[in-house]
């Protein structure tokens, strides 16, 4: 992105796959071992950590991400942008891209590959596709609405597992506030009618929190609302990147550059602590209410992750509209936003008052 355009990419390693000694096919990162597995032969192989190598994502300091961003995904890489949604996805170079995994559609085009920074840390898929498949399957029974084709679509030769990019940030929080707390005090009238009256007094005082991270979607291309209901994801049991934990899936790019990102993260950490403030300040004077709370928040020792989470996705097409249903890779939570099937509709109104009319006419009305 912008901030970054300074920075000399790495080069890339030559290696873009890795064969299977046995049969000579393609292994991809098999989710239920942590291993990469040969989908052919089923031979399996553990991905190796240097011991000079970090286990976990770095955390980086924030001001100086221009100088020490890494662009080195660690294998050749491709660009694949759909022109139907405006996805942009990362692929192995030999990896085929004939269909965008977000939206399904086939107007899908390779493109000159951009600076784009390699993530600092994985958190690897934890869920198969067979598992989302369940997991999807229990959740959609329970939607009676929801029309046959979005349940057909829920198999596990229907689903991607794709990377989606996140920023996370760390930062010592310094906040000094003002407000007014009430203290309510209720009493009964004669007539046993109750009324409250609230004592309210001014306070003021500062407010010292660490977060840890804070994080931000860095793609513009979903739903925000179904991404939130996916969460929260472990970002703590996170693996430092290695191109083996993302074998066989798909990364999108970032389409949300660092300093952006963090001006969303300031807008949602400020809402946190003054959530935080107005618990504490409840919990101190043992008050009932807190209103006009006004903060200054300074952020210290501001530090980044560039993370990529998992999760499995699928699509349908309904009505000349596509709708997305989402699986977390790592918890199994999921989310969706299904059409409403018309006709069900239709029939269950009509059952409903053919049975409040047969109730009317046996009397029990």
């Amino acid at each position: 992105m912008d901030e970054f355009d300074n920075i000399t990419i790495a080069d890339t390693k030559e290696e873009t796959d890795k064969k299977c000694p046995q049969c000579g096919g393609v292994m991809d990162y098999d989710p239920a071992s942590g291993n990469l597995k040969c989908p052919y032969c089923d031979y399996e192989e553990a991905i190796k950590v240097e011991k000079e190598q970090p286990h976990k994502a770095e955390e980086l300091d924030f001001y100086k991400a221009e100088h020490t961003a890494n662009h080195d995904w660690g294998v050749a890489t491709k660009t694949v942008i759909c022109k139907a949604c405006g996805a942009e996805s990362i692929y192995d170079a030999l990896q085929t891209s004939a269909v965008c995994p977000f939206c399904g559609s086939n107007q899908v085009m390779e493109a000159n590959d951009k600076d784009t920074i390699a993530p600092g840390g994985v958190v690897p898929f934890q869920i198969s596709d067979k598992q989302a498949s369940e997991l999807f399957h229990r959740w959609i029974k329970k939607k009676w609405f929801c029309p046959k084709l979005a349940k057909d679509s829920a198999k596990p030769k229907r689903f991607k597992g794709i990377y989606l990019p996140y920023w996370t940030f760390d930062a010592n929080t310094y906040t000094t506030y003002d407000g007014e707390y009430g203290i309510d005090h209720t009493r009964r009238d004669k007539d046993g009618n109750t009324h409250t009256r609230t004592d309210w007094h001014r306070t003021s005082g500062t407010h010292r929190e660490f977060i840890d991270d804070e994080l931000v979607l860095a793609s513009k291309n979903h739903d925000m609302s179904m991404l939130r209901s996916l969460e929260p994801f472990d970002t703590e049991n996170n693996k430092a990147y290695k191109p083996e934990y993302i074998a066989g899936f798909v990364a999108e790019r970032y389409s949300l550059g660092l300093k952006d990102a963090w001006s969303k993260a300031t807008n949602s950490i400020k809402e946190k602590l003054k959530r935080h403030i107005s618990n504490e300040i409840e919990s101190q004077h043992h008050a009932d209410q807190v209103r006009n709370l006004r903060t200054q928040t300074e952020f210290r020792d501001i530090t980044y992750k560039y993370l990529l989470l998992p999760i499995w996705v699928s699509n349908f097409k309904y009505n000349d509209q596509v709708y997305q249903f989402m699986v977390n890779g790592q918890t199994g939570k999921v989310a969706d936003k299904t059409p409403v099937s018309v006709p069900k509709v239709v029939l269950t109104v009509i059952g409903i008052i053919v049975i409040i009319a047969i109730l009317y006419y046996i009397g029990v009305f």
